[in-house]
């Protein structure tokens, strides 16, 4: 059985530190490509209070048997207190690309 891939979407401050914490998660192996988009502004509730800010939005390309432990390092990454971390499953993709996400996460099965 083929490994299922996620993409994740993962809120960052917009701030240097975003790379570093995106080329973190790639070279442990929890991640195979993270696109970094600048410049997102977040209306959200927090603490009672409506707050904007501008963040960098995380697109992590990951599998299924990495997302528990992509998400226990995220989580001791991430300067939020909350971060957000949604991952959905790609149903459909360019078949040679899907692959090459599944072969750079470690510890992914059903890799080709």
């Amino acid at each position: 059985m083929t490994d299922p891939v996620l993409l994740c979407y993962c809120t960052y401050p917009d701030s240097p530190k975003s790379a570093g914490f995106a080329k973190t998660l790639v070279e442990e192996g929890l991640a195979t490509c993270i696109n970094r988009l600048p410049g997102v502004r977040s209306t959200y509730r927090w603490e009672g209070k409506v707050c904007t800010d501008v963040e960098e939005l995380l697109l992590i390309k990951t599998t299924a048997a990495r997302f528990d432990a992509l998400k226990t390092r995220l989580l001791e990454l991430h300067p939020y207190a909350l971060p957000e971390l949604i991952a959905v499953p790609v149903e459909r993709g360019h078949d040679a690309y899907l692959d090459w996400v599944r072969a750079g996460v470690r510890g992914s099965t059903g890799a080709a």
